[in-house]
């Protein structure tokens, strides 16, 4: 497995230690907004794994524990006398104040959603905010003495204690979560922890990225042969474009065309990437040898399973072809990397550039964007001057089409559902939405209804529409889409897709549910 690209000597990095908050992540972006680089560890780290980093900040992130409870999780204590500045969010808050002294109870009133923060003190993190706020607050337990040495700077009216600072030592506190969307000013928060009070400059961009991330490709294939896997999404196109430009023909690209894709989107590929960038390109076509893997399986792990492994061998085999290849280019992102499992995160799915590949490969992994969010490998897509149809393309998963479609997978179904996911797409687009929402696609489900056309009765399939906002597939919401959109999209699909007679609209938010069906 390939290391992230990190930044080059010098570069600002902020850790941020996960207590196992469901918000971790981002946090790490909120830090990587402020033009800072972020990484996000183990609370376990000990200091000297964190000296090592050279760190210019730690944020304790929050957590479901709480600290007086026996097993509580904590972190190597020395990091608070190590002369590193800290921010502590909720739980690390919490944390900060047990081990140097503060007093911590359960609150006799919890404070969930929004809440009415009064500043008392407005210079450090609440350096040009007003001084009554509204904020975002999910505790149990609250610090009710601060430590020795910490002033108070805000409260509310069930949390003496809703932020605290020692800025001699350059430890700060906040009960609430400025990472959220729901406490709005929280931004500033972070800018005001990060260039204020650490004295960061905030000099990380994704043009630095490319620049760090170019360097570190060409020690790490050296003159070696390597391979990329195009799939049509933005995050492989990218990976591709991104390696081409470190180390040229060196690369060449395997569009595995599994049969999968959404319509249109095989063609884009070879134009972009054939044509375009003339980057070596290999088009295979292996429609057949996935649906023979795919033939009676319903499980959807399995489904996921068996065309990692699949596409894993066709790399394979077309490698050996070309000689001599030592590394495989994936275009991995950190959301994958979280939902297949961390040691503070619990596996969500498999995905099939994690898992699901086979023990012994025969190239090891590049992967530039292992710790980099979707939002992160848009610009760095534009960066690279890829066209907006690629850069914009809403997220599509590894396994195409396959974990769309509830159940078997078979040609005929395929085809029902890529006629009406462009359906969708178009009539998004045409409503001017596509930029502005996060993912819509189609679903075919398991199921058929009576409907009735041309006064006969029809006995057909039905289609899922799927909408959702987010601003990282982390969480997301369902997408309030207008009436007439809906109305449209319905209509097209019943009418020109034969087959289907029933649209019915998924609204369940990511959680409790995930974004993709399977």
């Amino acid at each position: 497995m390939s290391p992230a690209p990190r930044p080059s000597p010098g570069t600002e990095v902020v850790v941020v230690l996960d207590f196992g908050a469901q918000y971790s992540q981002l946090i790490a972006r909120r830090i990587r907004e402020c033009h800072v680089y972020s990484e996000i560890l183990p609370h376990t780290t000990p200091l000297e794994t964190l000296q090592r980093l050279e760190p210019a900040a730690i944020v304790l992130s929050g957590g479901p524990d709480s600290v007086y409870a026996a097993g509580a999780v904590t972190c190597d204590e020395r990091i608070f006398t190590a002369g590193i500045p800290i921010l502590g969010i909720c739980y690390g808050m919490q944390l900060m104040s047990k081990v140097l002294g503060g007093a911590v109870t359960a609150s006799a009133k919890r404070e969930y959603g929004k809440t009415q923060l009064q500043v008392v003190e407005r210079d450090g993190l609440f350096a040009g905010l007003n001084d009554e706020l509204i904020c975002w607050m999910s505790h149990g337990d609250a610090v009710t003495t601060a430590p020795p040495g910490f002033q108070v700077l805000a409260s509310t009216p069930n949390t003496p204690v809703a932020a605290m600072a020692d800025r001699r030592r350059k430890l700060y506190a906040v009960q609430f979560h400025p990472e959220v969307a729901h406490t709005p000013w929280g931004m500033e928060v972070f800018r005001n922890f990060l260039w204020r009070e650490c004295g960061l400059e905030g000099k990380w961009t994704m043009a630095s990225f490319i620049a760090q991330a170019v360097e570190d490709i060409r020690v790490q294939v050296g003159d070696a042969r390597v391979i990329c896997g195009l799939s049509g999404g933005v995050d492989s196109c990218t990976a591709a474009a991104l390696v081409h430009r470190a180390i040229g023909d060196q690369l060449t690209c395997i569009f595995v065309d599994h049969g999968l894709l959404r319509q249109g989107e095989a063609e884009q590929v070879v134009a972009t990437f054939g044509h375009h960038f003339k980057v070596p390109l290999i088009h295979s076509r292996a429609q057949d040898r996935f649906l023979a893997r795919l033939e009676g399986i319903t499980d959807p792990e399995e489904k996921r399973v068996r065309i990692g492994q699949e596409f894993i061998a066709v790399f394979e085999e077309e490698a050996r072809a070309l000689g001599k290849v030592d590394f495989l280019v994936q275009g991995t992102l950190y959301p994958d990397v979280i939902e297949s499992g961390t040691a503070t995160a619990a596996t969500i799915k498999t995905h099939h550039n994690v898992g699901g590949l086979p023990e012994r490969m025969e190239q090891r992994l590049v992967e530039p964007f292992r710790f980099l969010f979707k939002d992160e490998v848009r610009g760095v897509a534009q960066e690279l001057g890829l066209p907006d149809e690629i850069v914009w393309r809403h997220p599509f998963p590894g396994p195409g089409l396959a974990i769309r479609i509830l159940g078997e997978v078979t040609r005929e179904r395929l085809d029902l559902l890529r006629r009406a996911d462009a359906i969708v797409t178009e009539e998004i687009k045409n409503a001017g939405l596509y930029r502005t929402i996060w993912q819509a696609f189609a679903v075919l489900a398991p199921i058929k209804s009576v409907g009735v056309m041309g006064d006969q009765r029809t006995y057909q399939h039905t289609i899922v529409l799927r909408a959702v906002d987010s601003e990282d597939a982390m969480t997301a919401h369902w997408s309030r889409l207008p009436y007439e959109v809906l109305e449209r999209i319905s209509s097209r699909i019943t009418n020109e897709v034969p087959g289907i007679n029933r649209l019915v609209y998924d609204i369940t938010s990511k959680p409790p549910a995930t974004i993709e069906w399977e």
